[in-house]
């Protein structure tokens, strides 16, 4: 069945994606750099702060789902959770860099209080807006067009975002200073809370297309949808790679620090990260089509892998070889983010009709409990191979030359550690079938 949406709503509901691509590149990018250079924290510890308010997500996010699943709402059951829960976000943004540097105690508490409480903003914002698009049409094509845009934006909210968050906080201050942490807090609240509401408006006059909520508890849900071997699987291959995105993400701020010496490095690579999936998101689309998502998923990913490898010229500051293998990331990247967010609406769509039952926002939630757990080990990771590798940290009033194992750990969790969690997250995608009985 050929239901297209108006132009208009495909660009009002991708605008979400400037909260989410915000949201999801600057703590990744920018929070455990503050906690150990400017605050002091020890590496090990600050990885665990930047970790435990999103697994309070993981708990959350399928709760959310359900709750969005039984909304009654007048405006339906997703859109008022956007607006609301959006500028939560925004606002606890801005106080989570806002706090006290000083003394080490006091000010690892405020991050840790404040991301939590981002984190419950947070989900209550993306399980609804993940959910919307299984419910706006019922047609296979239409979900990839729709996420075709959304990827386009979200390029560029995490170019906006990861290029120019770095270069706000050397502006004002610098990396050991807080105060260039906290113009930066306000900034991306900003753009949080304009994403928000572009979202929020632009989708008010999308269809729903909404069956009734689904009865039984919330285990009985999470036990029904954990049973779909299709889901399964993508969810599988999906929380993997954002596990290694996440180690990547992390390493940015060191890499253009200790192994590129340049601060200003960061901006750079983001850019190379992100600007080619501007240009080639529209063309994953055309190009797999008629193969269906599954194989533009496998394609893509084995461009992230080939760029990850690529980053290991980092080791050498080999400039040359390091943005263009950032350029392939983004590529990659590109597609790794149209083919798995439009197949889930497909799975999570196959339920409700099989069933006759809604319970789209529970896997929805799941999926972002699972995504939101791979972003958060991923910091966690590269933080535990900082510590392994002997990483010293420091804090706004000190600075520390860094042995050389510190150095290759950086290197290695930037690249390495990456290209093999995705080269590994394809063998789960081989229990992905949906697409083979979608397109028959």
């Amino acid at each position: 069945m050929s239901v297209a949406l108006q132009p208009s709503t495909r660009r009002g509901y991708a605008l979400g994606s400037v909260a989410t691509g915000t949201f999801g590149t600057v703590p990744g990018l920018l929070l455990l750099p503050y906690l150990t250079d400017t605050i002091g924290v020890a590496a090990a510890l600050a990885g665990l702060i930047v970790v435990v308010p999103k697994l309070w997500d993981v708990l959350l996010d399928p709760v959310a789902g359900r709750i969005s699943d039984r909304s009654t709402h007048r405006d339906g059951p997703r859109r008022p959770f956007l607006i609301r829960a959006g500028l939560a976000l925004a606002v606890c943004f801005a106080l989570m860099f806002a706090g006290p540097t000083s003394p080490t105690t006091l000010g690892a508490a405020w991050v840790v209080v404040t991301f939590l409480l981002c984190a419950t903003a947070y989900s209550f914002f993306q399980v609804p807006f993940v959910a919307m698009p299984a419910e706006m049409t019922p047609d296979y094509a239409e979900r990839t067009r729709i996420m075709t845009w959304r990827v386009v934006v979200l390029a560029l909210a995490i170019l906006l975002s990861g290029a120019t968050a770095p270069v706000v906080v050397n502006a004002f201050g610098g990396e050991p200073t807080s105060r260039g942490y906290t113009v930066m807090g306000g900034y991306v609240a900003v753009v949080i809370a304009l994403g928000t509401v572009g979202a929020w408006w632009g989708t008010r006059h999308a269809p729903r297309h909404h069956v009734r909520a689904a009865t039984g508890t919330i285990v009985d849900q999470l036990r029904l949808v954990a049973a779909a071997p299709d889901f399964r699987a993508l969810l599988a291959t999906f929380v993997v790679q954002a596990l290694g995105i996440g180690v990547m993400l992390a390493a940015v701020a060191y890499v253009a620090n200790q192994l590129l010496d340049s601060p200003g490095a960061a901006t750079f690579l983001f850019a190379a990260f992100v600007g080619p999936a501007l240009l080639v998101t529209p063309l994953w689309e055309r190009a797999f089509g008629q193969r269906g998502k599954r194989a533009g998923y496998v394609a893509s990913s084995l461009f992230l892998v080939a760029g990850a490898l690529g980053l290991l010229a980092s080791l050498g500051a080999v400039t040359a070889v390091v943005y263009p293998a950032a350029a392939l990331v983004g590529i990659g990247y590109a597609g790794a983010q149209v083919f798995p967010l439009a197949m889930l609406p497909d799975a999570a769509a196959h339920d409700a009709e099989v069933t006759g039952e809604n319970r789209i926002g529970v896997y929805t939630g799941v999926w972002t409990a699972g995504e939101t757990l791979g972003l958060a080990l991923g910091p966690g990771l590269f933080a535990l191979i900082l510590a392994i590798g002997g990483y010293v940290s420091s804090s706004a009033e000190t600075t520390v030359a860094q042995p050389g194992s510190a150095l290759t750990a950086i290197g290695v969790g930037f690249s390495l550690v990456p290209a093999v969690l995705i080269a590994v997250s394809l063998v789960f995608l081989r229990g992905y079938r949906l697409d083979e009985r979608v397109t028959r």
